[in-house]
């Protein structure tokens, strides 16, 4: 046996022995309880995979070998979500077919995957590209628009001008395209979009069902955005004159112009979840696209409306982000309108800002400067009053207080003029003030008084709004999946019925989009002509689907992915379903998780799957850094967008002084040169040294920094390993298990067993628990603890033989799910047959687990003073006795009257004396 780790001489031999084998093809034995593990759907680049992307594959696998020799049936498969922009965009730039390049980059993931020892049942893969899974994906869109959860509109839509395409709200970060980084641009084209607002609610409540990070369903909640309030009509007019009104400052902007009529022009309606601060309204708000201004502008004169015109021009080039951006400027114009408070009369100067969206709520607002920050910020740059309806408390207060002010005169100044008090009173607490006859009341009381007010007025009533958006999948390009629909001469669309499907993507040499945005579909017209369903001639829809619908509902495909006539049948869906753990980055939190939570939910109220949430388990890695160079700009060089230097090519960086140089820890990526690829780790160090240094760098969800210095770790931890086996094989006995309980314990044979026992108790739950780095440091306690309880031991006795091969065997076996190759190579030079992975997980015994003695800090006064050794389980009023006795305790409580002992059992004994 090697008694040194040396990959290269085993680690493919063992790979290729599997794969003859079969070995994680997965097993459907009905009897068993089923595992199910799985990682995010990848898309196969060009650049293969980073020793980044391992982060999460090799974890997943670890829980997914555990669970199989646990004696699950393990669904652990992997396929590749290759329709889509990135894909396309690598295509033209290659000057070839999606298609071949898609199969070949994911040949060399699946290679890559294989080389690290990943074990996935790739029986079981499939691209989102193959006509065999797109064509039930055509199906769910069928199953969608016939429920009436799909549609298609006009809408403006964000347009990506390099990318020729339109994107999702969800794609558009910072104002530019997620993918591309070009700004995004405002279109209104016919779109199709699937109604996810109709499942706002159960999204945010079966969020409660999952086991999944906090911090991603804060994501999701804060995304659907659920919101309780009142929505009410206000009217308009165009005289500033009432009884009473409230007046603009002389220097806001608000004369200056003619109307060409005084009388009630109209009314639009307001969403608020404060209708207590209802008094505290001092201007209203609508989003430059609402319809009312195009009334507005007719009763206006010519420069109002230049201003109105340009104004709504400028606010069309800025995406949703940009314009509700915290720290942005507030910017708008007064329409020449004002709005009538239904609370008092006041009539307030009506404005268009960006800052409010047509696309959430009523496209309108009532604006409280007293108590809402952007209105506080938009009020003062237009000299608007600030009303406060809430009295201060004295915490709000003491910052503003002059030196010796009394709080009271703080707060008189306050209530006089609230404008100077930045940042503004959030309003929730306090008493109602400058509220007419609903002064004195609290926040709750004054808000259900107003909404009953509201409600009785018969201008309002109490409503729950959210912020999610419906779910736009139209993209005007070639390399997606095709949308099942026909148009008849009329326009009237209807969906390809099942035995026409899939809809194929024609296979054409030039796909690449047009400069008007058309889909480069609507000009091949063997595809767009076609046949609706009565037999007429129509004409095919031109758009392709978004690639989040392909990865909607891939896990579903995995149950039963070869099934020609279903897209699953039932009972494998109910066997494996939901995913027990689903493992990827937190940056699909709203996109990718919510559309396939969505689909998910339509799918179980069709009757079609038995589980309204896909993920019962979710767990997001940690990415891992690359030690990058950097530089500060020259003259006359300019940074990218959200950048603050210039990346430096390692070659380059090579030449530069080092004071020039800024080493940055940056995520691992092609584009910043700084990737390590598997083949390189596995070359140099091992695929098994790779797994173990992933696995214990850091924990899980946390970022790591690539180490060389820590893959040699690995390596040396693995040779100890080696070694081990190596000084314990002459004395393993195979047949220990039917030995071990008969044996009356000798030498040293209790401490290894317990050694071992502890292991196997760790190993099992920090595996569970996704705590690989402490798993792997148990093991490595163990390897040092055999080590140290075998010094000496040059003729072991026959307990401490059993023990050892208890102890050899516990370890190879725990260890295999983490250093696959390395187990089975050892486990064969032990005499073993077969694979560990076929091995039985071993059960650790509590008792023999048992620590006999244990160590108990004493402390006095809250300091350590002293240590004592006693036996496991010992009383606590001997634990007292012990620690008075103690002489070091003595000479800290000499003359001082002891008041009480604390004792936390097994760990410490706290005397405190004065």
């Amino acid at each position: 046996m090697n008694d040194r780790y040396e990959p290269s001489n085993f680690e493919s031999e063992w790979r290729e022995r599997w794969k003859t084998a079969d070995l994680f093809r997965t097993r459907e034995d009905l009897n068993r309880e089923k595992f199910y593990g799985l990682d995010f759907f990848p898309y196969p680049s060009g650049a293969g995979l980073s020793v980044g992307h391992c982060r999460n594959y090799i974890p997943t696998d670890v829980l997914c070998r555990m669970k199989f020799m646990q004696g699950y049936n393990v669904l652990h498969p992997m396929g590749f979500d290759a329709f889509g922009l990135p894909a396309e965009n690598e295509a033209i730039k290659r000057q070839s077919h999606p298609a071949p390049m898609i199969d070949q980059y994911a040949k060399r993931y699946q290679d890559q995957m294989e080389l690290i020892g990943i074990g996935y049942d790739w029986s079981r893969s499939f691209k989102s590209s193959d006509p065999s899974y797109y064509k039930w994906t055509q199906w769910i869109f069928k199953k969608l628009y016939e429920k009436g959860l799909a549609y298609r509109k006009d809408a403006e839509i964000n347009w990506c001008p390099k990318d020729k395409t339109a994107l999702a709200n969800e794609e558009v970060v910072g104002g530019l395209c997620e993918r591309c980084g070009t700004p995004v641009e405002k279109r209104a084209i016919p779109q199709w979009f699937f109604k996810i607002t109709e499942y706002a609610q159960q999204l945010i409540d079966d969020l409660d069902t999952v086991d999944w990070p906090e911090g991603i369903k804060a994501l999701q909640r804060n995304w659907i955005g659920r919101s309780e309030g009142v929505e009410f009509e206000m009217e308009i007019t165009f005289s500033k004159d009432g009884d009473p009104a409230v007046a603009p400052a002389e220097d806001s902007g608000l004369d200056g112009f003619e109307v060409k009529s005084n009388k009630k022009a109209s009314s639009f309606r307001v969403f608020t979840t404060r209708i207590d601060t209802i008094f505290g309204m001092t201007f209203c708000v609508l989003a430059p696209e609402h319809p009312l201004v195009r009334t507005i502008k007719q009763s206006v004169d010519a420069e109002r409306v230049s201003e109105i015109e340009a104004y709504q021009a400028s606010a069309k080039a800025l995406s949703d982000m940009d314009r509700q951006a915290a720290n942005r400027e507030k910017t708008g114009v007064f329409t020449g309108a004002y709005a009538i408070n239904p609370a008092n009369d006041n009539r307030v100067p009506l404005f268009i800002a960006d800052y409010v969206l047509m696309g959430y709520g009523t496209g309108a607002i009532m604006a409280v400067p007293a108590h809402d920050q952007r209105d506080f910020e938009f009020a003062v740059k237009f000299g608007l009053d600030v009303i406060p309806t809430f009295e201060p408390d004295t915490d709000y207060l003491k910052p503003f207080a002059e030196e010796g002010e009394n709080l009271e005169t703080t707060k008189a100044r306050y209530l006089e003029d609230a404008k100077t008090f930045d940042p503004v009173f959030d309003a929730k607490s306090g008493v109602m003030v400058n509220a007419n006859e609903f002064n004195g009341m609290t926040s709750e009381q004054g808000s259900q008084a107003l909404a009953d007010f509201i409600e009785t007025a018969e201008i309002g009533e109490r409503k729950i709004n959210y912020k999610l958006r419906d779910w736009l999948i139209s993209r005007q390009r070639y390399w997606g999946c095709p949308i099942p629909v026909v148009y008849d001469k009329d326009g009237h669309p209807d969906v390809v019925p099942d035995d026409a499907l899939p809809v194929m993507l024609p296979d054409v040499e030039n796909y690449a989009p047009g400069d008007d945005g058309s889909s480069p579909l609507s000009h091949i017209e063997e595809f767009v002509n076609a046949t609706t369903n009565d037999g007429g001639l129509g004409r095919r829809e031109t758009d392709t689907m978004g690639g989040f619908a392909c990865s909607s509902w891939y896990f579903l495909r995995f149950c039963d992915p070869h099934n020609t006539g279903q897209a699953w049948d039932p009972e494998k869906v109910k066997y494996w379903m939901p995913v027990d753990c689903y493992v990827g980055g937190a940056e699909h939190a709203v996109m990718h998780l919510l559309y396939a939570r969505f689909w998910t939910k339509v799918l179980f109220d069709l009757g079609l799957v038995d589980v309204k949430e896909p993920f019962q388990r979710l767990m997001n890695q940690g990415q891992v850094l690359a030690l990058t160079p950097y530089r500060q700009p020259h003259e006359g060089e300019t940074l990218g967008v959200g950048e603050d230097g210039i990346l430096v090519s390692f070659e380059d960086a090579k030449d530069m002084p080092e004071n020039d140089l800024d080493w940055r820890w940056v995520r691992m990526s092609k584009s910043k040169g700084n990737v390590v690829t598997p083949e390189e780790a596995v070359e140099q160090y091992g695929a098994d040294a790779l797994r173990i240094y992933e696995l214990f760098v850091a924990p899980f969800e946390q970022n790591v920094q690539w180490s060389n210095e820590g893959m040699q770790g690995a390596v040396r931890f693995l040779s100890r390993v080696f070694r081990l086996a190596s000084e314990i094989a002459p004395n393993f006995d195979a047949d220990w298990k039917s030995k071990i309980g008969s044996t009356i314990p000798d030498g040293k044979s209790t401490d290894i067993r317990r050694a071992t026992h502890k292991f196997i108790a760790k190993a099992t739950d920090d595996i569970e628990k996704f705590a690989f780095n402490t798993y792997i440091a148990a093991a490595m306690t163990t390897v040092n603890t055999l080590n140290d309880l075998m010094k000496g031991m040059k003729s072991p006795t026959e307990g401490e033989k059993l023990a050892l091969s208890e102890a050899m065997e516990s370890l190879v076996v725990c260890l295999a799910p983490a250093a696959p190759h390395s187990a089975d190579e050892i486990w064969s030079a032990l005499g073993g047959k077969g694979f560990t992975y076929q091995l039985d997980w071993p059960k650790a015994n509590a008792e023999l687990a048992k620590e006999d003695k244990v160590t108990i800090a004493v402390q006095v006064n809250g300091k350590l003073r002293d240590t004592l050794e006693v036996a496991a389980g010992t009383a606590n009023d001997e634990l007292e006795q012990a620690a008075l006795a103690s002489e070091k305790v003595k000479s800290f409580t000499d003359g001082l009257t002891v008041r009480k002992v604390i004792v936390v059992p097994g760990k410490l004994v706290n005397v405190v004396a004065n």
